[in-house]
């Protein structure tokens, strides 16, 4: 009877290790999904949208109205061009994560994220009958001691879908006079 339970108990803490262990590895690579890779095509026209207007300086001042809404702090403009460049800056630090990283290094060499920048970069050209609008967001994130961690493009739907939904609605609202 003895060794039974001491079996169970080596199968009980085996089997608990073995749940950690998957648990840890689970954690610290976060859950992948299979991305269908978009073809060059896709990305841009997820990325343009066309309007019905002759004056590109009133589509540059409806995506510049929208990317200050949005928080963006325009840093290159130029209407003649039709260029837009705006930045977003997001603090991101997370407690927990500062607290570890400090827990398993010395605060010199302690290393977590810190910080987001959202960088758009627009487009306007004129395109008869109308105004083309081509918008690039970017993500960069920046640990605490300012370093780049990582930049992705952003090449979610509903991100460009929402952005143009509120352009659309600058555009109406320019061409209305309000």
């Amino acid at each position: 009877m003895q060794a039974d339970s001491k079996s169970v108990r080596c199968r009980s803490v085996t089997t608990a290790a073995l749940l950690v262990a998957c648990t840890l590895a689970a954690a610290s690579t976060g859950c992948a999904t299979t991305a269908i890779p978009m073809t060059q095509l896709q990305v841009r026209q997820m990325q343009t949208r066309e309007y019905d207007i002759r004056d590109s300086d009133r589509a540059v001042k409806a995506v510049l109205d929208v990317l200050q809404d949005e928080g963006f702090i325009p840093r290159e403009v130029n209407a003649r061009v039709g260029y837009v460049y705006a930045v977003k800056e997001v603090d991101i630090e997370d407690s927990h994560e500062k607290f570890w990283a400090n827990f398993w290094h010395n605060r010199r060499d302690a290393q977590w994220r810190k910080d987001s920048v959202i960088e758009c970069a627009a487009n306007v050209t004129s395109r008869p009958p109308g105004i083309r609008v081509r918008l690039t967001f970017q993500v960069k994130i920046m640990d605490n001691h300012g370093q780049v961690q990582s930049v992705d493009t952003v090449h979610e739907p509903r991100v460009y879908q929402d952005f143009f939904a509120r352009v659309d609605k600058g555009i109406f609202l320019e061409k209305s006079g309000v």
